[in-house]
Parts: structure tokens; C-alpha cells; sequence
């Protein structure tokens, strides 16, 4: 990198903090080693990236680039249909009012130049080519990107587009040119927090299926934080990627991704205190929060929602861990996600019996505490049915009233693929064949030598 293009990523890095990408791989295609090497390079250079991952439609791309309110989406196409593709999401973003959004490409030997050409003169910002690879350097296409989505950063209010107006109100709150709105009208907040990797998206999902699916008429805003890189002022927000329900519920699921910036805890607190207002005054019905990963301290998720989940799994480390969990004080429901890995029946008890302690409840019968094992990955998992009926009744006295799930619906047969008393299957089958080899070598290395001796006796017979 020139010291020119490192100057002006550097200078990207402290001032366009706000200038967001959508990134994915296009539909039918599992090819996303590219586009995650770009993604992570514009977040280097400060972007905040919401990646899709791979096998993405135009109708996912374009609906979580108004939504988070983009100014550029980046897409690999490496199946053959980019033509079509391409078009049709420059046709679906402009029908929606996201004819400012720019638009960037590439298929390496896959989109020829005559192809590349007409992508540009139809309003596809750029393809990149192998030949532009060669010429401006992975950094120079990163430059560019970055200097056409500031380009694309407006702050009109389109009235026309409702849904990109209440995305564009969201931006400009965030970035503090835009007062909070009056309070006229307040809907419930359920706050979903826990350490990362615990499975928070994937459960978050499975509860916004439920939610919309049992509730016809009910209009759902989740909103989900993700830490910002301090070294670079870029952001991954990747929740998104585990949101399958958007696809189904595209008029009644508002998905928002913000990242922290730097914020000081009470500074991002009021940023997302705003943010509820704005959805409130929107006319949703339910808010779910959903934080970044969090430490054993932290329980600021109870400040900024009217019912809090602790999600966790079975991977705390030693029961007396679960005396430092906060959250384990002032949560209203835990999640013991992942629950079919072996070791969750004595993590639930621990946690059953921490969460009695903790309030006193000596007496309370372990079966009736607000502790759940869930399995977010398995399809109508029984464990997630009873945490939403919990859901469904703690959200009674902030008057919202939802519909119940039939709990007899649930599977409760465990369907994993792979048995827990097979889990190490791939690694029997490594050990097995790689003692036929050593035993195999052991036998060739003794037919050798008894073949030397056989030779050399051969030999001594002959002499003599």
C-alpha cells in the first residue's frame, strides 16, 4: 500500500464511521472466500459491514440495505447469472427508494469486460475485473468503494418510502442531527443478552418466527448491537445473517444493526434509548434488544428493556463461575442454549440452583424456575416453545397480549444428526486408519528385515 492510500484509509477510519456496506455472496453461489476478504478490508478501512454470508437473494440484499440504511452493498457472483442478478437488485433498490445506493461487483474470469460494461451503463457502480486487481490493488478497490458510498450519504427524509424513511431517521439520531422524537405512544422492550458464541442471534430468530407466526397482527423491531473495532472504527454486524424470519415476515420484521462507535456505556445507552422511541412512534408492537457479547458483570440490558433474557450454554467453566453471572441476579428468563451437548443436564441443575439461590427461593421446585435448555438450531425445538410461552406471559403486565404456542407441537425427540455417543466419530475413523497404517509400516519394515536375513543366508550357504 502507497503511503498516499494508507493516509486516506487512515483518514476513513476517523471520519466516515457511519459509512455502511452490505456484503454477500449472490444466490446459488457457496463462493464466499472473496467477499469476506473484501468485507474485512472495508472494515479495516472504518466501514460498518452488515454481512449476509452466502447464497443470498436480491430480495435479502435489498431489504437489509434499506433497512440498515447502506450506502453501498458489495456482492461476489461466481454461478453464471450475475446479468440478471445484477440488474434485477438495481431494479428492486430503486423501486424501494434506494436509488443512491451504490452498487459493487465482481465474479473474477466469470463476467467478462463486454458484460461488465453493460452492468456499468445500467446503473451498476462497478465489476471488477482481474485486470482492475492487477491496476489498482486490492487497497485501491477498497478506496474507490469507500469513496462512492461517501458519495451515496445523504440526509433527506423520503417520505414517499416509509420504511427507508424510518431508516434514514435512525442514521440521522445516531449521528446526532436528528432530536428524539415525542413520546406518544411506548410498546415493551425484551432485552436478549449473553456471552458471545452463545447462540443469541440463532434464538433470537427462532423467536421472532414464533412471534409472527402466532401473532398475525403483531409488528416486531429487533435491534441489534455489535462492538465497533477501536484500532480501525470499523464494525462486523453479522446478527443479521442468522435472521431467517425476515425473509418470511418482510412487512412486519424491522431488522436494525448499530455498532457502539466508541461510545461510552451511558452515551450508547441514550443512542438506543432514541432508537426504541423512533420504533415506538413507528408503531411496533414489540422491541427485542439483542447486546454484543457480554462479561460476567455487566447487566445494563435490565436499564433499557422492560423483560431481560440471559442466554447462555453449558461452557461457564466451574459451578462457582456462575456466583460472578450478574445477569443470573436480575434476569427475568434464561436460555441454556446448545442444550444437547453433552454436559447441559448438570449445567441446568447448577444454573437452577444458582438462580434459586439468588433469590431466595430455597423451597422452589427446580421444574417451575424460569431456566430453559433450548436447542436454537433444532427444528421446533420443545425447549424454545416453553422459553416463548414464558416470553408470552411475562410481557402480560406491560400489556401486550400474544398468543401462546401449543406446546404438543414441539419435538421433543432428539433429531441431531450425529448421536452425543458418536460425537468423535471423524476422529475414530482418523485413528483407525492411521493404525492400519503404522501397523501396515510395522509389517513391511519386518518383512524387509526377514527378508535381508533370508537373503544373507542365501548368501552364507552359497559361500560355503
Amino acid at each position: 500500500m502507497s503511503s498516499q492510500q494508507a493516509r486516506k484509509l487512515e483518514t476513513a477510519k476517523a471520519t466516515d464511521q457511519s459509512v455502511r456496506f452490505v456484503t454477500a455472496a449472490s444466490l446459488f453461489d457457496g463462493h464466499d472466500a472473496s467477499i469476506n476478504m473484501f468485507r474485512r478490508m472495508l472494515q479495516s478501512a472504518g466501514a460498518e459491514v452488515i454481512h449476509l454470508g452466502h447464497n443470498r437473494s436480491v430480495e435479502d440484499v435489498a431489504i437489509a440495505a434499506i433497512q440498515e440504511d447502506a450506502q453501498a452493498v458489495a456482492l461476489s457472483s461466481y454461478q453464471g447469472g450475475h446479468m440478471e442478478y445484477f440488474l434485477y437488485l438495481r431494479q428492486r433498490l430503486n423501486e424501494m427508494g434506494g436509488d443512491h445506493i451504490r452498487i459493487f461487483g465482481g465474479g473474477g474470469g466469470v463476467i467478462v469486460n463486454d458484460e461488465i460494461q453493460s452492468l456499468q451503463n445500467q446503473g451498476i457502480t462497478r465489476i471488477f475485473s482481474p485486470e482492475d486487481g492487477r491496476t489498482m490493488g486490492l487497497e485501491g478497490m477498497i478506496e474507490f468503494m469507500m469513496d462512492e458510498a461517501r458519495k451515496a450519504r445523504t440526509t433527506d427524509h423520503p417520505a414517499a418510502f416509509p420504511l427507508l424513511e424510518l431508516s434514514r431517521q435512525i442514521s440521522l439520531l445516531e449521528e446526532g442531527n436528528d432530536s428524539m422524537p415525542e413520546l406518544h405512544r411506548k410498546c415493551p422492550v425484551l432485552g436478549i443478552t449473553g456471552p458471545g458464541g452463545s447462540g443469541k442471534s440463532s434464538l433470537t430468530d427462532e423467536l421472532s418466527l414464533r412471534l409472527l407466526d402466532q401473532n398475525p397482527d403483531l409488528k416486531l423491531a429487533v435491534i441489534a448491537v455489535d462492538p465497533t473495532r477501536k484500532k480501525t472504527g470499523g464494525a462486523l454486524l453479522g446478527d443479521r445473517i442468522r435472521m431467517n424470519s425476515i425473509t418470511s415476515f418482510p412487512e412486519r420484521l424491522y431488522f436494525r444493526s448499530i455498532a457502539t462507535r466508541g461510545d461510552q456505556p451511558e452515551a450508547l445507552k441514550e443512542r438506543i434509548k432514541s432508537i426504541q422511541s423512533v420504533l415506538q412512534q413507528a408503531g411496533y408492537d414489540l422491541i427485542i434488544l439483542e447486546t454484543p457479547g457480554t462479561g460476567q458483570e455487566d447487566s445494563s440490558i435490565t436499564e433499557l428493556s422492560d423483560r431481560s433474557l440471559y442466554v447462555m450454554t453449558s461452557e461457564y467453566g466451574a459451578p462457582s463461575q456462575l456466583e460472578k453471572i450478574a445477569m443470573l441476579d436480575y434476569a427475568d428468563l434464561v436460555a441454556l442454549n446448545k442444550a444437547e451437548k453433552t454436559g447441559s443436564e448438570d449445567a441446568l441443575r447448577y444454573i437452577q440452583k444458582q438462580f434459586a439461590r439468588n433469590r431466595n427461593l430455597f423451597d422452589a421446585n427446580a421444574d417451575e424456575l424460569p431456566v430453559y435448555p433450548t436447542v436454537a438450531g433444532r427444528f421446533n425445538d420443545a425447549g424454545v416453545h416453553r422459553l416463548y410461552n414464558a416470553i408470552v406471559k411475562s410481557l402480560e403486565p406491560t400489556g401486550l397480549s400474544l398468543q401462546p404456542i401449543q406446546e404438543s407441537r414441539a419435538s421433543e425427540v432428539s433429531v441431531n444428526i450425529i448421536p452425543r455417543d458418536r460425537a468423535n466419530y471423524l476422529s475414530e475413523i482418523a485413528h483407525t486408519v492411521q493404525s492400519y497404517h503404522d501397523r501396515t509400516q510395522k509389517r513391511s519394515a519386518l518383512a524387509g528385515q526377514v527378508q535381508a536375513l533370508s537373503e544373507a543366508a542365501e548368501a552364507l550357504d552359497v559361500r560355503s
